[in-house]
């Protein structure tokens, strides 16, 4: 039993998304670094998750870490993300994932010495978010 507000078996997700956005949101795979659409963006918005749409960052947080990934130094809300321990590839670290429904953004960092109120890097894949501009 799922503990997610929106849950749809694997092969909804499948036909939902395309394969790369499977791939990272569902199999918590990583995009290439420096290829994501929004790793330079500076476009005043929201950032949402691309599988449900739920809100997870704003623009004001993001700053440049220049990892390669959009880096933000908090989420909208600290209920929209949910942390979780990563044991994998001989590594650990925090994996953030939308609380909504579960699906894999990317990591969160600590203590790395960014000039940031958190002193937190929250490693977000591109393909993981969906910006929605502000309104002008």
């Amino acid at each position: 039993m799922s503990s997610y507000d929106i849950d749809k078996p694997e092969e909804q997700w499948r036909e939902e998304l395309t394969p790369a956005e499977y791939q990272v949101l569902r199999e918590a795979g990583t995009e290439p670094a420096f290829t994501g659409e929004y790793t330079d963006t500076k476009t005043t918005g929201v950032y949402n998750c691309r599988a449900c749409g739920a809100e997870l960052f704003r623009s004001d947080t993001k700053f440049e870490s220049h990892c390669g990934w959009p880096s933000f130094y908090d989420p909208s809300d600290s209920d929209a993300v949910e942390l979780i321990e990563d044991r994998s590839h001989g590594m650990v670290r925090t994996e953030v994932r939308c609380a909504r429904c579960g699906s894999h953004l990317g990591h969160v960092f600590r203590g790395e010495g960014y000039p940031t109120p958190t002193d937190e890097r929250y490693c977000i894949n591109s393909i993981s978010l969906q910006l929605v501009p502000d309104e002008d």
